[in-house]
């Protein structure tokens, strides 16, 4: 690579026979991940790359490698919210997109409408959704699980306008979630993606702590793990967190706070779960077909490979810790 590369120092691209899948993320580079799988005969790298909430270099990455990999992921940022049949999009983040010209580019909001609704179903046998309280802390982002868990009989509180606004609103029902979306989103998606969402370092310092009454009363805290251990109290002991992107530094913490259970929507590869933007960009580039994948594709894909949630046990539910990697599929 040239000097002016934006890629990491010593970057290489994937094996010969190899797809490669690259997210670029706005996110923290301490979180970046390589790891290569084998899926129905299919060779695949798949790649993170943080940019450090640096949306320039993001823009750079993304024109270098464009027409070079299969299929990009976005990552640290939402390129759509999907709620219900409406989508809506950051408009800065469609400037960023459209550096990618060659290569599809997914930010996993249709992958998050169909695996993460299929994981509600699969955990019924471990977990019994009605009458479950479950907290999200954010629900705007991940519609579809908001739906999946309202369907099964969960008790919910959606923490969007507490978490996101800082106003002591919480929403008890899908129809106020929905509600909110058509008011909030079209507004809010005009307005710079970083007042709402921690970019860069922040990931990894802020931890707001400011929702303890509300962490408090639920069993379960779903979505996305940034936003849940941003606004945690110190004491999560007995909670199951159900989320997707987690690395071994997440599990870490998660078992010092006390969880007892850390529930990924997909399995772990090389001893860290992928954004839904990594594995949206992995079914497309495992389909070959270069471009989004329709509902039904990706169940058909997700059915095929037998993706299933992982549950890692951390503590004991009264407390006391449990060995770390004491995992099972669901």
């Amino acid at each position: 690579m040239s000097e002016s590369s934006a890629l990491p120092p010593g970057w290489t691209p994937a094996p010969q026979g190899y797809r490669h899948v690259v997210s670029v993320s706005i996110g923290s580079s301490k979180r970046d991940a390589r790891e290569e799988l084998t899926v129905l005969d299919q060779h695949f790298l798949l790649e993170r790359i943080g940019t450090d909430g640096d949306m320039r270099r993001a823009a750079r990455i993304l024109s270098e490698l464009d027409g070079r990999v299969d299929a990009f992921g976005l990552g640290g940022t939402d390129l759509y919210i999907v709620a219900g049949r409406r989508r809506y999009s950051f408009r800065d983040i469609i400037k960023l997109a459209g550096h990618a010209k060659l290569t599809p580019l997914l930010d996993g909001s249709g992958l998050k409408h169909t695996l993460e609704r299929e994981a509600i179903r699969l955990l019924e046998p471990d977990i019994r959704w009605k009458g479950c309280r479950v907290l999200m802390v954010s629900a705007l982002d991940r519609f579809g699980m908001a739906e999946a868990l309202s369907g099964a009989g969960a008790d919910m509180v959606f923490g969007d306008v507490i978490f996101s606004l800082n106003l002591p609103l919480p929403l008890r029902s899908f129809a106020a979630l929905k509600l909110l979306a058509t008011t909030l989103l079209p507004v809010v998606t005009q307005l710079p993606f970083q007042w709402f969402y921690p970019t860069g370092d922040k990931q990894e310092q802020e931890v707001l702590g400011r929702g303890t009454k509300y962490y408090a009363w639920a069993d379960v805290l779903a979505g996305d793990f940034l936003y849940i251990r941003r606004y945690a109290p110190e004491d999560l002991h007995g909670k199951i967190i159900l989320t997707n992107t987690t690395t071994k530094a997440d599990l870490e913490w998660a078992e010092r706070s006390g969880v007892w259970k850390m529930v990924t929507t997909t399995p772990r590869i090389g001893g860290r779960s992928f954004g839904t933007n990594v594995m949206e960009a992995f079914f497309v580039a495992l389909s070959g077909k270069g471009r989004p994948l329709s509902e039904s594709e990706y169940l058909d894909y997700i059915h095929q490979i037998g993706f299933k949630p992982e549950i890692t046990v951390l503590n004991d539910p009264q407390g006391g810790p449990l060995r770390t990697d004491r995992q099972e599929s669901a």
